[in-house]
């Protein structure tokens, strides 16, 4: 049966450099939760404490009630961001060492690569060196790796990078069949728009802490609303003086208004809009989350 992973109050100081602050949060089993931060934000020092390859200096780590120890390790599969295979040995005898490393006997670690070579495309590939490969087929094998041995929980660091839109279909689609066994999966990515489409859950760390963690709604919930008019041209400045505008930013024609819907009236923005000139399009929508990224991270 698979448990949820909980991460307590992670601290990690290297000298005076705050690496991580009382960083909290968990992933039930069966989430895909999106981690994602700026460079040197504290994304990776977590998955490597949550595998012991770093030690905490405060806080806990755990699957269900069980502190991560040995055993408790081996029910993981990790995918560092720089990535572990040896480029000198074959891939089919690399992912079963590792399988057999994780306690498979020969036969069911043999079984386990056919399959997840096949369910990843790099079948064909697996009397080849590692080093022989492209970066997104290297790619590929590495998530095999993490996941040749079944694991009961994924930690997965910038596992979409590199890859074509073809791979990084297959490897979503992977992911959500783990997620839908009841695996938490928790993976670090820069490609916010990816992490809005597959994710239950994201949490944003800025410089060691965490800012925000939610569903996507939660976190659009939190941060107005965005307004695109078309038509009014930008130098008209029409937008002076109007109440619950948080931000104006324009791009051609179009006028995008970051809104606090608290205060904001949306028809009075219309008729200044309309004012000004001609509207051809004036439409709401919820701030996307590289936008709430960005808010969050600035603030």
């Amino acid at each position: 049966m698979t448990e949820a992973l909980h991460i307590r109050n992670l601290s990690k100081r290297y000298g005076d450099l705050v690496a991580l602050q009382d960083v909290s949060f968990s992933v039930a089993p069966g989430e895909i939760f999106g981690f994602v931060g700026s460079n040197g934000a504290g994304k990776s020092t977590t998955m490597r404490i949550v595998l012991g390859v770093l030690s905490a200096d405060a806080g806990s780590v755990a699957v269900g009630d069980t502190a991560i120890d040995f055993s408790t390790r081996r029910r993981i599969g990790y995918m560092p961001e720089e990535r572990g295979l040896y480029p000198k040995m074959k891939v089919g005898q690399q992912l079963s060492y590792l399988a057999r490393l994780h306690g498979f006997s020969p036969s069911d670690a043999a079984a386990s690569v056919t399959r997840w070579t096949e369910r990843l495309g790099v079948a064909e590939r697996i009397d080849d060196n590692v080093a022989d490969l492209s970066l997104g087929n290297q790619q590929r094998v590495q998530l095999a790796a993490a996941l040749v041995h079944d694991p009961d929980v994924l930690v997965l660091d910038e596992p979409f990078s590199g890859l074509d839109p073809v791979a990084v279909d297959v490897m979503s689609a992977v992911l959500r069949e783990k997620a839908q066994s009841g695996v938490p999966v928790i993976f670090s990515s820069h490609q916010l728009d990816l992490v809005q489409q597959l994710c239950d859950r994201v949490g944003v760390i800025v410089k060691g802490g965490m800012r925000a963690v939610g569903t996507v709604a939660e976190l659009q919930s939190g941060h107005g609303a965005i307004l695109e008019i078309v038509g009014p041209p930008a130098t008209l400045d029409w937008t002076s003086g109007l109440r619950g505008i948080v931000d104006v930013a324009h791009d051609g024609p179009t006028t995008r208004l970051t809104l606090d819907l608290a205060v904001a009236d949306d028809q009075q923005i219309l008729h200044a809009a309309l004012a000004a000139g001609p509207v051809h399009q004036f439409r709401t929508s919820k701030p996307s989350l590289t936008e709430i990224f960005r808010e969050v991270v600035s603030a």
